[in-house]
């Protein structure tokens, strides 16, 4: 399973479900699945599976965040108003 090819066709399924089902999430999975991929086959992890799995995990929630921070809320989301027009 540390075969960097396999990894990098996760990632490009992550990104085909991306197309199907848009959230940020799979884009974000996607390119840190890539990432941990490439990284496996130049040679620069040299870490264990689990160890590889808890990286991309961390990986994904700071990719989906910087994702999420770029582009914004999607036109659907309902926004919050924490603050009336009219108080003072």
């Amino acid at each position: 399973m540390m075969n960097g090819w396999i990894w990098i066709a996760v990632g490009l399924a992550l990104a085909a479900l991306e197309l199907a089902l848009p959230g940020w999430f799979f884009l974000g999975a996607a390119i840190a699945v890539g990432l941990m991929g490439l990284a496996l086959l130049v040679g620069l992890w040299t870490g264990g599976l689990p160890l590889a799995l808890v990286v991309t995990a961390v990986l994904t929630g700071a990719i989906w965040l910087a994702l999420r921070r770029i582009f914004g809320t999607s036109r659907g989301e309902v926004r919050r108003w924490t603050r009336d027009i009219n108080d003072n």
